[in-house]
């Protein structure tokens, strides 16, 4: 049984377990991170569950900003619930449960959620590899972001959400 739902503060512990499976320790957020973006912007957590097991997970904050800047990652008080941008820090998916769609599964729902609020779009920062991914979800690729978040290099990916509204 699957069931999708933005996060709840309780959901930490399983939260940060799923950051460190998807993540290397210089990119992962922390567990006092992570409650900081729970206290701040729950509704921009969204959760995939299996069977009562949190197995994919979306989230980012809200910004003005036409760049996922490194601040984001480590200040949650720079989110602006009115801003026109959806940063995305994370599309996980628990490497048990890859390759079955779920994550695909939340991106969907996170967009269907920035066309409902009128954001501008989304914007994430990914790997060379996922570009394909992301791609497939109507997602430009912008070139070399300037973030230098975790000592790797990462390209932007926009969606323009504004024909959509």
């Amino acid at each position: 049984m699957l069931e999708i739902r933005n996060a709840k503060l309780s959901d930490l512990e399983k939260i940060a377990k799923l950051e460190s499976l998807c993540f290397s320790p210089a990119e992962a957020a922390d567990r006092e991170s992570l409650k900081q973006r729970l206290e701040v912007y729950p509704n921009h957590f969204w959760l995939l569950w299996r069977d009562g097991e949190l197995v994919s997970m979306v989230n980012g904050m809200v910004s003005n900003e036409i760049e996922l800047l490194d601040a984001f990652y480590t200040d949650a008080t720079l989110h602006d619930e009115s801003g026109d941008w959806q940063m995305l820090f994370g599309v996980e998916t628990d490497p048990q449960f890859r390759q079955r769609g779920y994550a695909s599964i939340l991106m969907k729902e996170a967009i269907k959620d920035c066309v409902n609020d009128s954001r501008k779009g989304i914007i994430l920062n990914c790997k060379d590899q996922y570009i394909p991914f992301y791609e497939k979800l109507g997602f430009t690729n912008r070139g070399v972001a300037k973030s230098v978040h975790g000592g790797e290099k990462w390209n932007i990916m926009e969606l323009n959400l504004e024909d959509e509204i």
